[in-house]
């Protein structure tokens, strides 16, 4: 015979039960919508550095100067990250330091600043597509670092990727009429996407053994010295006097297309797992094309649209055949 105590502890079960799949649902719910936040902070660094240099004033503002803004903006939030991580991680040794300092320099401050002079003479539509091949290109880091072989459906998806990126750069040229600047803009930013995709493969160990945030963070501070230093030799103390509206843009941009993104997709990876929040990542260049034409009034066309899709398709499909051939 069942006591009422029986019951209470069954309803009480039962009700554990599903309170835990609530919590487990809600936290799947809030990881997705962490990654799109992620995505859309991420994607409107461009249209924020193009409103930048459209600004009117005598002397436009050059791409290391808003460069170093937004470091500076950031940098702090970054600080406070590393100092609260600092007691739950492991200490980094001296190797490990030098690498941090070799990619955080080469790989994150090269991104940046490739990505900043880009965007004078590119679309940010263009910009975006060709910075999202950065995972292709990855590839063939690895390759370089590990000796692992690139498969074949990896080869087919570089075609893809590259295709696309070759449809965006026809609308780039029809829209600008100035071909050498396409070629210039574009060729930057692949190379920020280079460098970018440098640092993603020369650090997949240290993200692991320290974690992404940790990383990043250590990454940026290393970036915004490299910034201080480019700054210091090129340019006066007096280019940092601007117009109010170039330092809100430059504290947009250091928090929410810089802190927030890359806090928000730590916690989505944590909630959701990688390959979920890699997919709504493809967002981004969609986003970017859509603010760009509703903010800076750029156009679009079906040969972007296309190019875009392709680009998305090449990265799809190495994630998907990636994901089988893991399982």
């Amino acid at each position: 015979m069942k006591g009422p105590s029986d019951g209470r502890r069954q309803r009480g079960g039962c009700v554990g039960k599903e309170g835990t799949e609530r919590i487990s649902a809600n936290s799947y719910s809030l990881g997705l919508w962490l990654a799109v936040i992620s995505a859309f902070g991420f994607s409107f660094k461009a249209i924020l550095i193009k409103l930048a240099y459209a600004l009117p004033q005598q002397v436009p503002v050059d791409a290391v100067t808003l460069l170093i803004l937004r470091m500076l903006f950031a940098l702090p939030f970054f600080l406070l990250l590393l100092r609260s991580s600092g007691h739950q991680g492991r200490n980094l040794n001296r190797k490990d330091l030098a690498v941090v300092i070799i990619l955080g320099a080469v790989g994150y401050y090269g991104a940046s600043l490739f990505d900043f002079l880009g965007l004078k003479y590119v679309s940010a539509g263009l910009e975006r597509v060709v910075l999202f091949s950065f995972p292709l290109l990855t590839l063939f880091f690895d390759a370089i670092f590990s000796g692992r072989k690139i498969r074949s459906y990896e080869w087919l998806a570089v075609v893809i990727c590259y295709c696309g990126i070759g449809l965006a750069f026809v609308h780039d040229m029809d829209v600008s009429g100035v071909q050498e600047e396409v070629w210039v803009g574009g060729g930057l930013v692949f190379l920020s996407a280079l460098c970018y995709a440098f640092y993603l493969s020369g650090g997949r160990h240290l993200i692991a053994r320290y974690g992404s945030s940790r990383f990043a963070c250590l990454a940026l501070v290393v970036s915004t010295a490299a910034t201080l230093l480019h700054f210091a030799v090129s340019h006066p103390l007096s280019d940092l006097v601007q117009p109010w509206q170039i330092y809100l843009l430059a504290f947009i941009m250091g928090t929410f297309s810089t802190v927030m993104p890359v806090l928000t997709l730590a916690a989505a990876v944590r909630r959701i797992g990688s390959s979920p929040a890699a997919l709504i990542s493809s967002l981004g260049p969609v986003l970017t094309i859509f603010f760009s034409w509703l903010i800076l009034d750029e156009a679009v066309s079906l040969l972007q649209m296309g190019g875009t899709l392709l680009v998305i398709g090449g990265i799809w499909l190495v994630g998907k055949k990636g994901r089988q051939a893991a399982d």
